[in-house]
């Protein structure tokens, strides 16, 4: 069987070199890449094949769940495992509707991050013990089947910070600039938010934007 080939990406470098010297006791596992933030990640993947993105949630530039959802629109075979030493149940949330296959906690990774690999390698989900008392696989079956909530609940956080902005009339390029990211990559929300929306015009989107109140005076 061909090594599993993984990526990952993290922010800090020591905590990155740590998860590698775990990753490297295994033989069936090849470190393909290493990625500091989100748009370094998107630009690694152009570059290298990988069956699996291991990333932190939280990077500069752009975010682990915008990079998942990214990432997903690239391949949706590539697997994603979220690396986060956040527990709150909203990152949860956001991760595996974004797309993740898996969520572990930083302070689970010593013992739990190869069992995390193969479950999701076998075409499986997996979330850490630490977050078991509260989660379920409901929600994987919701991303699975679709059945997102109701019209802009299962935004992402940056989704909505675009949605904001484009009701206040900025221009990508201005968006861009304001969130300090490519204007690929605000493109590429303002596609997934007409999408996600069933939105077929940007007049429609802004109207929409408008209604819900992402403006400045109510967010």
């Amino acid at each position: 069987m061909s090594p599993y080939r993984i990526i990952l990406a993290d922010d800090h470098v020591m905590f990155r070199k740590g998860i590698i010297s775990i990753l490297e006791k295994n033989k069936d596992y090849v470190i393909v890449g290493e990625a500091g933030d989100g748009l370094e990640l998107l630009e690694l993947l152009k570059q290298v094949t990988a069956d699996m993105v291991i990333l932190d949630i939280s990077m500069p530039h752009l975010r682990g769940i915008e990079a998942t959802e990214e990432i997903k629109m690239i391949s949706d075979n590539l697997k994603v495992l979220i690396l986060s030493m956040h527990k709150d149940k909203e990152y949860v949330r956001s991760a595996i509707l974004a797309g993740a296959e898996g969520y572990l906690i930083k302070e689970d990774a010593d013992t739990e991050l190869f069992t995390a690999i193969e479950k999701i390698r076998q075409e499986g989900r997996y979330l850490s013990p630490l977050l078991l008392d509260d989660l379920t696989d409901k929600l994987f079956e919701m991303n699975k089947k679709g059945r997102l909530l109701h019209e802009d609940e299962h935004l992402t956080t940056r989704e909505r910070e675009v949605l904001k902005l484009i009701a206040e009339g900025l221009s990508n390029k201005d968006i861009a600039d304001r969130l300090f990211v490519s204007i690929r990559t605000i493109e590429h929300h303002r596609a997934h938010l007409m999408r996600k929306l069933n939105i077929k015009s940007t007049a429609s989107l802004v109207k929409y934007a408008i209604r819900k109140g992402f403006t400045s005076s109510t967010q």
